[in-house]
């Protein structure tokens, strides 16, 4: 089972979501506690490369962006819609 911390960040952005996306987003990241590329979520690595820096999807338009911190341990530093991931600096090491 995966291990999740989360960053300031994440959690002043995620009480910013609309409930109905809090919600999705809980239950999508209980999926991902189990199997983190289960097909579902459609996990995938984020430019730039290097960074090691994934999301994967609450839903069509929103996205959890995390980093690997260690085996089966992960940190959650965003949470919103998918058009503003860039905007963010979630590619700090």
């Amino acid at each position: 089972m995966t291990e999740i911390y989360t960053t300031a960040v994440f959690d002043e952005l995620f009480l910013m979501l609309p409930k109905k996306i809090q919600i999705k987003a809980e239950e999508k990241t209980k999926l991902f506690r189990e199997s983190p590329f289960n097909p579902i979520l459609r996990t995938e690595k984020l430019h730039p490369r290097g960074h090691d820096v994934w999301s994967f999807r609450i839903d069509l338009h929103y996205r959890i962006v995390f980093k690997f911190t260690g085996k089966d341990i992960v940190e959650f530093r965003f949470v919103g819609h998918h058009n503003q991931i860039y905007d963010y600096n979630i590619f700090r090491e």
